[in-house]
């Protein structure tokens, strides 16, 4: 195995700090670090399973030496072993590099499910992985994506943090489910194709690598290869006559991180419990004895792949770190707002009595500011508060009294029929006026009911408002929440019925009174004026032809009346009348004459009041007479005559033109009137004394511990987001800090992309394995003086090594 080694702070100078004021990485990487233990234990939910965290995560296949490289990179045995699957969890390895005086210099680890334990003892982490896995999936080659999160802190580590993940498995052992294959590789996808994180694919030198399972991953989920490490074990055990320069100068398959080849412990050292410090001696060794790897010494050893994979993952942090800040941001700020849902802890009355004052005042100001149009969470894509009741008054309720005819329910009949009514047994003298307040006092009544339909639409409104009203401090207390519904529901209940009452007055005082004097109001003359005006028109056209037929009706008349009263027909043979017996006809002035006569309410001419006297003076003669006449009796239901007569069309017609006319005037009125007392008894009314009532109602000591009572994960919540707050904040202060210094420092932890597509390490030689010029056989130097304060250790030698000692790598 090579030289003997006591300890691996012998061989390993480039993972300590002693030679070093700061490690490299050591400002950005533990800050990574600390983002991901904020992580975790809010797991994968929320906005915060949006944030990408850059790491780097190992890959590969079974048995491809992952554990191996990983124990190597630590410089400690602590990882579980066996022939089967061993990595049955997500490992989450954070090294943290800290200096020899911290803790007398002894390294230690600390579990994430175990705060605050530090294990000193290796062996006991490595028990310690198995029996949480065991926990979580049982005994028998379960597999789970919950991770197990593990800090090493160590003065001979640099700061790296990566994830181990389950190796490749073909065929299915114990209790695994047949497609662990296909869960293997979909657990290994949700983590590197994430464009944050860098894949770190583990590959044995003894197979092809053209056909590897870690690169062939790698490229699916990184296509370009530009966030890809690609390692390769083994290199000692390759067959005799083969050798790993092509896989390492990427001939093979390129990757644009390049390669690192190193050489693991096997199955024999391990199981003769060969230490680390020994196998790094044996590497160191091999590469020394292997010319082939000459000129390739940034590429091969544990040590170069750890301050490759530190300034790699340095370096893309820095690359990400602006949108890395931008995202913690923007969810810093959603938590201060989920913060601010959950409220503050209350311990005394007077917080509690504070709070839910605050509360209130809260409540009923959101509330008039949706009334009013001023709340700040008023919508542009919608009508939406007081917007809303101005739509009902005006597009609904307005509207829908304009589209109302007041005269549609009523047909020319029934207006005839109420205006004989109206009459009673006399003849009206006038237009009556009696049947035109009872049919626009019935039309007034219809509109009570739109009215209180108005009043419910709006009451309805104010409901939705409430509840949009209820803010998320509000949700926290369920008794509170239920508590304000029903007070809410209650006083806006009462003040409906002040409104209801109001709307029914404003009716009854329009049917009450019915103001004939009002200025807007037609009135009988000019009504009469335009009913006669229509007529006329109606009549202009057939006026000679009604003036005929006239004529000859009245002459039937006569001549009928005269038969009746001496009992011969005219078809029996009459001798012709005399002029005195014939009706005067009146011509044109016919209108004229019934319409005066509408007037003054003389519905007979001088010879029907003749043909009266006559019938009269028949009576005495019909006594005299051996038969007598019988009546008929009156239907049950009495309706006018068929027969309309041109004075009862005008009277119709009139009665339409008033009944319109005050209607326009009552409308307007109540369309006035009724969105005045809804808002006055209703709206302003819940508006000025919703905060006092709430008071009365709620605002009780006696009632604080009942109605603040909080849901049972409400105070979980709190104290989980609030810590999260103060870390986050912490977080984003440190990244602006580490922002700054990784800018200014960057020429120096900068590297220069070699050819071959290797990042370079600063101060470092190209041929740190190199063949001296005064001797055979490989030597370990190095010919830049940076270099050899950085890795070498002082004056210590090992045995053996005529060059003035192995210097440490």
């Amino acid at each position: 195995m090579g030289q003997e080694v006591n300890s691996i702070d012998d061989l390993s100078p480039a993972l300590s700090t002693s030679s070093k004021p700061s490690s490299i990485g050591s400002s950005v990487i533990p800050i990574i670090n600390k983002l991901q233990d904020i992580f975790a234990p809010i797991g994968g939910g929320g906005e915060l399973s949006k944030v990408e965290l850059p790491q780097v995560a190992v890959i590969g296949s079974q048995s491809s030496g992952k554990s191996s490289v990983l124990e190597a990179l630590v410089g400690r045995d602590f990882l579980p072993r066996g022939c089967d699957i061993c990595t049955r969890r997500p490992l989450v390895l954070q090294l943290e590099n800290r200096s020899d005086s911290d803790d007398d210099g002894r390294e230690w680890g600390e579990f994430r499910h175990l705060p605050g334990k530090r294990f000193y003892d290796f062996s006991k982490i490595r028990r310690e992985i198995q029996a949480e896995t065991e926990r979580e999936v049982g005994y028998n080659k379960g597999v789970s994506d919950k991770q197990i999160r593990l800090k090493i802190s160590s003065p001979n580590v640099l700061n790296i943090t990566l994830v181990d993940l389950p190796g490749i498995t073909k065929v299915p052992v114990g209790d695994q489910p047949s497609d662990i294959e296909a869960r293997i590789r979909k657990m290994m996808m949700s983590y590197i194709k994430q464009e944050a994180c860098i894949i770190l694919a583990v590959s044995p030198a003894n197979s092809d690598l053209a056909t590897s399972d870690a690169l062939q991953m790698a490229k699916e989920a990184d296509p370009t290869g530009s966030r890809t490490i690609g390692v390769i074990t083994k290199l000692d055990i390759m067959d005799r006559g083969t050798n790993a320069r092509n896989f390492l100068l990427g001939k093979v398959v390129p990757l644009r991180l390049g390669y690192i080849g190193v050489v693991n412990r096997s199955q024999e050292d391990i199981n003769k419990n060969r230490s680390i410090a020994e196998a790094l001696a044996y590497e160191e060794q091999f590469f020394r004895d292997n010319p082939i790897y000459n000129g390739l010494s940034d590429r091969c050893g544990i040590p170069q792949l750890a301050k490759k994979l530190n300034l790699i993952l340095e370096q893309h942090i820095r690359t990400v770190l602006p949108g890395l800040k931008a995202e913690l941001n923007s969810y810093l700020l959603t938590v201060v707002k989920e913060l601010r849902t959950y409220g503050e802890a209350m311990e005394s009355k007077a917080e509690q009595g504070a709070i839910l004052l605050n509360i209130l005042s809260k409540y009923c100001e959101a509330f008039s500011a949706m009334v009013d149009g001023k709340s700040q969470e008023m919508s542009t894509k919608e009508l939406s508060g007081g917007a809303r009741i101005h739509y009902i008054f005006q597009s609904i309720f307005v509207k829908s009294l304009e589209e109302v005819n007041p005269c549609e329910d009523f047909s020319d009949e029934d207006i005839r029929t109420a205006i004989q009514n109206a009459t009673g047994p006399r003849n009206a003298l006038f237009v009556p006026e009696v049947p035109f307040q009872v049919l626009v006092r019935r039309q007034i009544a219809r509109l009570l009911d739109p009215s209180l339909q108005c009043l419910r639409l709006v009451y309805d409104e104010l409901i939705k408002m409430s509840r949009a009203c209820e803010a998320m401090e509000i949700r926290r207390f369920p008794v509170l929440r239920r508590r304000l519904d029903e007070v809410m529901g209650k006083f806006l209940r009462d003040g409906v019925k002040p409104a209801e009452r109001m709307i029914g007055n404003i009716i009854e005082m329009e049917m009450d009174y019915i103001n004939s004097s009002h200025p807007n109001f037609i009135g009988g003359k000019k009504a009469m004026e335009e009913a006669m005006w229509k007529l006329r028109s109606s009549q202009d056209d057939n006026d000679v032809e009604k003036v005929s037929m006239s004529e000859k009706g009245q002459k039937s008349r006569v001549v009928q009346a005269k038969s009746v009263l001496t009992g011969v027909l005219p078809s029996q043979g009459t001798r012709p009348q005399s002029n005195n017996d014939r009706p005067v006809s009146v011509g044109n002035s016919s209108t004229k004459t019934w319409a005066i006569s509408s007037i003054f309410g003389s519905r007979a001419s001088s010879a029907e009041s003749s043909a009266n006297r006559s019938l009269d003076e028949t009576v005495f003669d019909m006594e005299r007479m051996p038969s007598v006449i019988q009546l008929r009796e009156p239907p049950a239901i009495l309706r006018p005559s068929e027969a309309q007569t041109d004075n009862e069309a005008v009277e119709i017609i009139v009665t339409k033109l008033l009944l319109s006319s005050y209607y326009d005037i009552v409308r307007k009125n109540i369309q006035d009137f009724v969105p005045k007392a809804i808002m006055h008894f209703l709206v302003n009314h819940t508006k000025r004394d919703l905060l006092n009532t709430f008071i009365q109602k709620l605002y009780r000591e006696s009632l604080f511990e009942e109605m603040l009572q909080e849901q049972h994960d409400v105070v979980t919540k709190r104290k989980r987001t609030g810590e999260v707050y103060h870390v986050l904040q912490q977080a984003v202060q440190t990244l602006d800090e580490v922002e700054a210094d990784v800018s200014s420092r960057g020429s120096s932890l900068g590297a220069a992309a070699a050819t071959s597509g290797l990042l370079r390490i600063s101060g470092l030689s190209s041929n740190l394995y190199s063949i001296s010029n005064g001797e055979n056989r490989p030597s370990y130097t190095s010919t830049n003086s940076a270099a050899r304060r950085v890795f070498q250790f002082g004056d210590q030698s090992l045995p053996g090594d005529s060059n003035g000692g192995l210097h440490r790598y």
